[in-house]
């Protein structure tokens, strides 16, 4: 009775239009009376789950990927793709992966990724002759790689909620699946242009190649300060970060000289309001996930799934099912800090790293940003693109099947999130 009021409150708060980490409270409180357990156990839960040192990390990672948005980074990481493989057969749409690739691997932030990169490459895509449904769907789609490739302020969220991981493996645990899905996805894009008949753009010639990269250079190098200085034992998360930001804050202002006080106020604003929505959820989840202890509910879902089958490759796609679907209807935030306390310890009695659970559910989560009928990503890119969503969703399924494909092949074969970890043992 006391679990299904715990979801019953917390659904009636999602049907009723609360925010998540409101709904997420007010479950969480009525779980309390209803045991009759003191309300001061459930502020202290809900204060010692951001009284977590890593999670200093998330307001710094997202700051700089704000001042990255705002600053002109994105331009030039396009500029850099474009020169690489825009000489393509409907080459725009590869450049679009390609600088999701690169952009991604920098701001860690699958809506900065559509809302930075579709504003520039979709109006282009657009007057090139690219139908709107194309540009849209390869721009969000793409922009999984934002929450895969690191550094992904979500998947410090999934090592606190994990308890134990270490932040600096998952980084690299992602490295490798990020990269197959956006080659998956440059494929399907290429196909598509082909079949369309979209046109390719003529090769710049070596010289203006080189020229992209070098004025790209100062941008590439956030990503790897961020991520070298942890790998490197340097710096923490935290503390590389911090660096990352100031890094962001030197190359917009100084070399780039793109970021104008008005565009740092916009970067800062943006990067208060994400940052106090991702700890009020932190916050509240974490006082849920107590009750979800309480209530066994990791071991009643594992005795759940075994009586269904014990083939661990049944209980996987059953696991992914689900995640896909609760990624279409809730919060990726959210979602991590409640799915993984309860799905951990299943995969893990089926012999799975936690790292490969982690990079999963990110590729899990992260489609879910794309999909009606909350996907952020695929809000953003329809406003970005000029077109409904209805539009947009009868041609995406084949960039879903990429991702899918990816998917599956990340949670069957660990080789593509375990061996960047192995060398790092």
């Amino acid at each position: 009775m006391g679990l299904a009021l715990l979801f019953g409150l917390f659904f009636l708060g999602l049907i009723a239009g609360m925010p998540v980490a409101f709904a997420l409270g007010l479950a969480t409180v009525g779980g309390f009376l209803y045991e009759g357990l003191p309300l001061f156990i459930a502020f202290q839960r809900i204060l010692s789950g951001i009284s977590v040192f890593s999670l200093l990390a998330i307001p710094f990672f997202i700051f700089a990927g704000e001042l990255m948005m705002q600053g002109g980074i994105a331009a030039r990481l396009v500029r850099l793709a474009a020169s690489a493989v825009g000489f393509m057969r409907g080459g725009l749409g590869v450049v679009n992966v390609a600088s999701s690739m690169l952009f991604g691997g920098i701001s860690g932030s699958a809506v900065a990724d559509t809302s930075a990169l579709g504003s520039i490459l979709v109006p282009v895509m657009k007057e090139k002759g690219y139908d709107a449904d194309y540009a849209v769907n390869v721009t969000v789609t793409s922009s999984v790689a934002g929450v895969v490739i690191p550094p992904s302020h979500n998947m410090i969220l999934y090592a606190v909620a994990a308890g134990g991981v270490s932040v600096s493996n998952l980084f690299i645990a992602g490295i490798l699946p990020g990269i197959l899905m956006c080659l998956i996805l440059g494929v399907v894009a290429w196909a598509i242009a082909v079949r369309r008949g979209y046109p390719g753009e003529p090769f710049p010639g070596f010289r203006a190649l080189g020229i992209s990269f070098l004025v790209a250079i100062p941008g590439l190098l956030t990503a790897v300060i961020i991520v070298g200085g942890v790998l490197s034992g340097v710096m923490t998360v935290t503390e590389s970060g911090a660096f990352g930001a100031i890094w962001a804050i030197l190359v917009t202002a100084l070399v780039y000289r793109e970021l104008t006080w008005d565009k740092f106020v916009l970067a800062v604003v943006a990067a208060v309001r994400t940052t106090a929505l991702v700890m009020i959820l932190v916050a509240t989840a974490s006082a849920f996930a107590y009750l979800l202890a309480l209530y066994r509910v990791p071991d009643l879902l594992a005795t759940s799934v075994t009586m269904i089958s014990d083939n661990p490759i049944i209980i996987l796609l059953l696991l992914n099912v689900t995640l896909l679907v609760l990624g279409m209807i809730m919060d990726m935030a959210a979602l991590i800090l409640i799915c993984t306390p309860i799905f951990l310890p299943v995969v893990t009695d089926l012999g799975m790293d936690p790292l490969q659970f982690g990079v999963i559910l990110m590729m899990n989560l992260g489609l879910g940003l794309c999909t009606p009928p909350v996907g952020a990503c695929l809000f953003v890119g329809c406003v970005v693109g000029g077109i409904r969503i209805d539009q947009a969703v009868r041609t995406i399924l084949p960039f879903y099947a990429a991702i899918i494909v990816a998917l599956m092949l990340v949670t069957y074969v660990p080789f593509f999130s375990m061996y960047l970890p192995s060398l790092f043992d």
